[in-house]
């Protein structure tokens, strides 16, 4: 039985790495067609030296041949050195994103591009639509598999070969490599090099939130002398669970009691209302990024 759990498991697993390959490329794929490849900017990493070497090249070698050329390598040697199931969907993911835009190409879609609304500052809107669609594709792998592309697969290979170095370097440098050329390669002009930071610094802030959890809170810290009656009211009132817990005051050395509640970030202005209903309570509160299980946000 406990075989057969384990096999369903391992194929459920698989199933929902599937789902999160197939979405997270195609997320990115459509970013990189609709908004990026035609308005003359590059995103990060690796797949950024790729667009650069696109626009380089006036287009005349296709996209998706330079973005397989680009990291496939790097992957081949992340799955053989590093991690083969990782490597593997890495290469799932490069793939997906690069049959998105063939795909698009193929059916006739219409990019946002600058040269057909006759307007250079659309560079700056595709830009921040391709830093948020994008670093959505990017937050799915990273919450899923903790990889998103090639710099991380740059960075898994030399703290493989050195285990002792530190390798959070190497996102600065890769980005900061690419802000760099595309000055000269865009002509030395300062908008495409401004959309290339735009472009890096929203991807990144997008990835963050995302990261950082949707079900966020506030967590109070409640002391008081009145613990059953102040429960009582914000399990009434706020709908959401109190911890209590005995503390001694090191001042005046007496017994008082902690309660612990969190909260949605709209609810603060009534707890606050409710604790300052209670005389000599104190309180704190703190922001956390992410909550399990049945707290509702």
């Amino acid at each position: 039985m406990s075989q057969l759990n384990n096999k369903s498991d391992y194929i459920r697993q698989w199933i929902v790495d599937i789902l999160a390959v197939l979405l997270a490329g195609t997320t990115v794929g459509l970013a990189y067609f609709f908004f990026q490849n035609s308005n003359g900017f590059a995103p990060g990493g690796v797949g950024g030296l790729a667009t650069i070497c696109y626009d380089l090249l006036n287009h005349s070698i296709n996209w998706s041949v330079l973005m397989i050329l680009f990291n496939i390598p790097i992957f081949v040697l992340v799955t053989i050195f590093v991690n083969r199931r990782l490597g593997l969907i890495l290469i799932a993911y490069l793939l997906v994103q690069t049959l998105c835009v063939e795909a698009c190409e193929m059916l006739g879609f219409n990019a946002y591009c600058k040269a057909n609304n006759g307007d250079d500052f659309e560079i700056v809107f595709a830009c921040i639509a391709t830093g948020v669609i994008s670093g959505v594709g990017f937050s799915i792998m990273l919450r899923r598999f903790g990889a998103s592309g090639g710099t991380y697969a740059i960075s898994a290979l030399i703290k493989k070969a050195k285990p002792e170095s530190s390798v959070a370097y190497v996102a600065f440098l890769m980005d900061a490599s690419v802000v760099f050329i595309a000055f000269f390669v865009y002509d030395m002009k300062i908008t495409p090099t401004i959309c290339t930071l735009l472009n890096l610094f929203i991807a990144n802030v997008v990835v963050d939130y995302v990261l950082s959890g949707i079900k966020n809170g506030y967590k109070f810290e409640i002391v008081t002398n009145n613990p059953d009656e102040l429960s009582a009211e914000l399990l009434q009132r706020l709908k959401h669970g109190v911890t209590e817990i005995r503390v001694q005051g090191m001042y005046s050395h007496t017994e008082k009691y902690m309660l612990v509640c969190i909260i949605r970030k709209k609810q603060i202005g009534e707890m606050m209302k409710i604790i300052k209903s209670y005389p000599g309570t104190f309180a704190s509160f703190s922001k956390i990024t992410e909550v399990f299980g049945k707290f509702v946000p």
